[in-house]
């Protein structure tokens, strides 16, 4: 099966803006491969002059936050490292059943990158409900923040408009769709408790695997 690949571009982010870029990037994907009825979602980020749709399922919100969660706690862990989030969408097959299995496998058919870049800030305090307190870094006047926080939003904007491009154009993989399936089966994978790299991990656990890895659901 073809896997589509989409890198999406880097973005530079302060500890206490993750949950919030995430959040809109995650859903955003999500919402754009949603197949049947949703009840959408307006939501206004606060951070940012920008709006996005979810798709009003709670579960949903509740597995995509968690998903933040672990990944804000392995950047507390991983200071001044580069990261990515990725989310895949995949098929169920049974496999060839033989004597000793008959287990089912994943053929995965989309696969999102989200690359940031988190700048190490003084420690912050942060609860699963409510965004982190800023803290203002005092060598930063005013102006600077101001700068950086408008390249921010400017630059997640290309990625929302990025991500539609490649929804729009990118059709021939998607499989046939369900009846009464409202969404792809998907997964978010976050970096690993290990010093190692994200990429680096992802390709040992194909080795061993011999295919896709097996990603967190």
């Amino acid at each position: 099966m073809n896997c589509e690949v989409c890198q999406l571009k880097e973005l530079e982010v302060e500890h206490f803006e993750i949950r919030e870029v995430l959040r809109c990037i995650l859903h955003t994907i999500v919402f754009h491969r949603a197949l049947g009825l949703v009840r959408p979602k307006v939501i206004d980020l606060e951070l940012f002059d920008i709006t996005y749709v979810q798709c009003g399922d709670g579960e949903l919100e509740k597995k995509i936050d968690e998903k933040i969660e672990q990944f804000i706690s392995w950047v507390e862990k991983h200071p001044n490292k580069k990261s990515q989030v990725c989310i895949s969408f995949y098929e169920v097959k049974n496999k060839h059943p033989s004597w000793f299995t008959n287990k089912t496998e994943r053929l995965y058919w989309e696969q999102w990158y989200i690359n940031l870049n988190v700048s190490q800030q003084q420690k912050v305090h942060s609860g699963k409900s409510h965004p982190s307190k800023i803290v203002v870094d005092p060598g930063d006047s005013l102006e600077e923040r101001s700068a950086r926080r408008a390249a921010l939003e400017t630059s997640l904007r290309e990625v929302l408009f990025q991500i539609i491009k490649f929804v729009n154009e990118k059709k021939d993989h998607v499989p046939p769709i369900s009846d009464g399936v409202v969404y792809f089966p998907y997964e978010v994978t976050i970096p690993s408790s290990s010093d190692s790299a994200f990429g680096m991990d992802m390709i040992k656990r194909m080795l061993q695997t011999g295919g896709h890895p097996t990603m967190l659901s």
